[in-house]
């Protein structure tokens, strides 16, 4: 593939990620790994451009939906996300390592589908959902169990946090801009672990070019988002979030298999 085109395609995915974190709350990870995947970048290389963009991307999307913010919520999810990540980084490391790509997409499917049913949980165990609140002792340990899990395939909780705020009976809106705030954070944390980790165990541990073009683009891809967010219904919210979960969850597992 031509260079310049190679570049341009990796600036098209960072534009589509930062539109999608805007307008669902997610990190933009469930988008932009599969696809840098798809375009030869090797997946434990996408985990880290993905971690690297994270901060910039959710930002800019925390800004833009502050009014919804729940400050609270928020520190709880950096709590138990913040451990959980750097842990999960760890292991994807050690399993990119040790050559199971397929374990880590299979990972990653898993956690896109545990997301899915989190968005819709109120509507298929109602009982339960009403039971569920939004405390720092449901908060935390479930934050630290999605960051594990996201963590394992090179995310920061994004795209498991609206979903799992929602499980806790949050309103949508406000669950998209709280997990904005918390992923920036948390991300963070994700971030220096992945490099410190990569440094110690490959000789190449970040890309760095590819890593700025898909950040640069992701950012203003997430204000468009936001404000498109803004403007949508909720139920339209969740089931863009689910359809785009499922889409590349399934883009992801493909590649591993026949890739």
């Amino acid at each position: 593939m031509d260079q310049w085109l190679y570049f341009v395609l990796v600036g098209l995915i960072g534009l589509l990620s930062g539109f999608a974190s805007g307008m669902f709350g997610i990190g933009g990870g469930s988008i932009r790994t599969p696809l840098l995947n798809v375009l030869g970048i090797d997946l434990i290389f996408a985990f880290g451009i993905n971690l690297f963009v994270i901060p910039f991307s959710s930002a800019m999307g925390a800004f833009s939906h502050r009014k919804n913010i729940e400050k609270k919520y928020a520190l709880y999810l950096v709590i138990g996300g913040g451990i959980g990540s750097g842990l999960g980084i760890y292991v994807a490391w050690l399993f990119s390592l040790s050559d199971l790509k397929l374990l880590l997409a299979s990972i990653y499917v898993a956690a896109s589908f545990i997301s899915v049913l989190g968005i819709y949980f109120y509507k298929i165990a109602p009982q339960i959902s009403e039971k569920l609140t939004p405390k720092a002792h449901t908060i935390i340990p479930g934050a630290f169990t999605l960051n594990l899990i996201t963590g394992m395939r090179g995310g920061s909780g994004g795209s498991l946090f609206p979903p799992f705020l929602r499980l806790l009976s949050v309103n949508v809106r406000k669950a998209i801009a709280t997990s904005l705030l918390a992923t920036i954070f948390t991300s963070l944390l994700a971030m220096v672990v992945f490099i410190a980790i990569g440094t110690a165990f490959s000789n190449e541990a970040f890309l760095w070019k590819e890593g700025l073009i898909v950040m640069a683009a992701s950012v203003i891809g997430t204000k468009l988002g936001s404000f498109v967010s803004i403007k949508t219904k909720p139920k339209w919210l969740e089931l863009g979030l689910a359809i785009v979960i499922v889409l590349l969850s399934c883009v992801t597992i493909i590649k591993a298999i026949f890739w």
